[in-house]
């Protein structure tokens, strides 16, 4: 049976009426925000989330809010016709894909900054970074009106401060967050991993042995938290081309960095590294680093 095409909708205005229609028939909308260049990470979000919706749509909009200068923002993967089919197979009913001056029209000037959070780690790489994502997904929230909204592990510090936004602005949406795609050697999927030369793609897995390594040596109770980040650090210096941004364990609630042993609470493990011009992120999370 052939997949249904997905409507395309790029008007917030005419969105909003669909979702105030689907909302007056009783309909349950689960929602996916993605900037494109679908791969299977999204397409799993999208899945999981047609198990919990009546109507499910995607959003395609590469938010320029959140990139800062002399990032990727000019050539971000675009392939809006790709997307839309591949959101199709994956049971996603509307794409909703505006263009910029729709989201940000002449005059706009109100944005959203969640304090705290929002200053470390790629907080503290991009500035200004987080106050775009609040903003577009505050602004895609109110447009699609859903009763749910699924995000994936990957982004945990995007996760961790839409959370914060979500829940002090008392935002009545619940968020699923969706465990990590990866590539079989262990790469995390993303729609940048087009840019990595031949060589670089090989080289990239180590990210996640590094964090395997970061978690293997917490778990064993009595290492601090410094000495596992600087067996991550050799371990991808010496396997790899990769130039390291940052490397952190942290309290996954706070993100305060931890730097002697760590006791029993939840903790996040993350990276940002460089492979020529392409930036990868990447990270575990630890319920109880010593369970």
């Amino acid at each position: 049976m052939p997949t249904a095409i997905p409507i395309v909708e790029r008007s917030p205005v005419a969105m909003q009426r669909m979702a105030d229609a689907w909302r007056m028939a009783g309909k349950r909308i689960a929602f996916v925000p993605t900037m494109g260049g679908l791969h299977e990470g999204h397409t799993t979000l999208m899945r999981n989330a047609r198990h919990n919706a009546d109507v499910l749509v995607a959003s395609v909009f590469v938010n320029p809010t959140q990139f800062g200068k002399g990032e990727d923002f000019e050539r971000y993967p675009r392939m809006l016709d790709r997307d839309v089919q591949r959101a199709g197979e994956a049971g996603v009913d509307l794409v909703f894909a505006p263009d910029a001056g729709a989201m940000y029209p002449a005059g706009y000037g109100t944005y959203v900054d969640v304090e705290g959070i929002t200053t470390v780690l790629e907080g503290a790489a991009r500035p200004g970074h987080f106050r775009g994502v609040a903003t577009v997904v505050t602004k895609l929230l109110n447009i699609v009106k859903p009763h749910v909204v699924y995000f994936g592990q990957k982004d945990a510090q995007q996760v961790a401060v839409i959370m914060r936004m979500m829940n002090d602005l008392n935002i009545d949406i619940t968020l699923v967050v969706v465990p990590t795609v990866r590539e079989p050697d262990g790469l995390a999927m993303s729609s940048r991993n087009i840019y990595l030369t031949e060589q670089q793609r090989s080289e990239s897995p180590v990210l996640y042995r590094a964090l395997q390594l970061g978690e293997r040596r917490l778990r064993q109770g009595k290492v601090h938290a410094a000495d596992a980040t600087k067996e991550m650090r050799a371990l991808i210096a010496t396997s790899s081309s990769g130039v390291i941004e940052y490397i952190s364990i942290a309290d996954a609630g706070s993100l305060q960095e931890l730097h002697g042993p760590v006791v029993d609470r939840p903790v996040l493990i993350s990276l940002a590294v460089r492979f020529g011009t392409t930036r990868l992120i990447d990270n575990i999370l630890i319920p109880l680093a010593h369970s």
